[in-house]
């Protein structure tokens, strides 16, 4: 394997290890169930190819060139964030309310699941910035801008759902513990609460 690809997949590694929405999306969503956890994967997944192809065609320069473009792309990354640990929140008070009902319809459908993670990721500037200088950096001298980009992008969404189902698995094994009230409930306000402290930190980022 050349040096290189081992050098992208080593950063795609980092990249993926670093706390932040999507990992506590997924995990959130793991706890009802594989299927809502790996689809919300999927949907994340499909949002970093899709902002690597934007990078590729050079459209996410926009971004850092109109402080406007990102201030209202940041503005609604902020909303969506919060808008999922409201929701979190609200799951963790039906669980305390009506635990075995909770926690038995708090599955989400799979259109849902996907969705919710594709939006996260699009509703986040960062993700697009992040995308524009990472992916360059390993294109080979010489090689084709546009289609080594791609690719790049390509491999990094699936080396990602790899990655990332590794966490859905682990949730799943830990089913047994995770199946009591209490838990659950406790991991939903977790969950909610960083998900809103992110909302609130995009917004004041400037």
């Amino acid at each position: 394997m050349p040096t290189s690809l081992i050098a992208f997949l080593g950063a795609c590694t980092l990249v993926a290890a670093s706390p932040g929405p999507s990992t506590v999306l997924i995990i959130k969503q793991s706890l009802h169930s594989r299927r809502s956890g790996f689809l919300t994967v999927l949907g994340n997944e499909t949002g970093v190819f899709i902002w690597g192809v934007v990078a590729a065609f050079g459209l996410t320069a926009l971004l850092t060139a109109s402080e406007v473009a990102y201030d209202v792309m940041r503005i609604v990354g902020a909303v969506v964030l919060v808008g999922f640990g409201v929701q979190a929140l609200r799951e963790a008070r039906r669980t305390k309310e009506a635990p075995e009902v909770a926690w038995e319809g708090g599955g989400r459908s799979g259109w849902a699941s996907y969705r919710g993670g594709l939006l996260l990721n699009l509703a986040n500037p960062k993700a697009a910035v992040f995308a524009l200088s990472f992916l360059p950096q390993f294109v080979p001298e010489g090689a084709p801008h546009l289609p080594t980009m791609v690719g790049l992008a390509a491999l990094w969404a699936v080396y990602e759902v790899g990655y990332y189902g590794l966490y859905v698995w682990f949730v799943g094994r830990m089913k047994t513990l995770l199946s009591r009230a209490g838990v659950r409930r406790r991991l939903e306000q977790v969950s909610g609460g960083v998900l809103l402290l992110l909302g609130v930190r995009m917004a004041l980022d400037t």
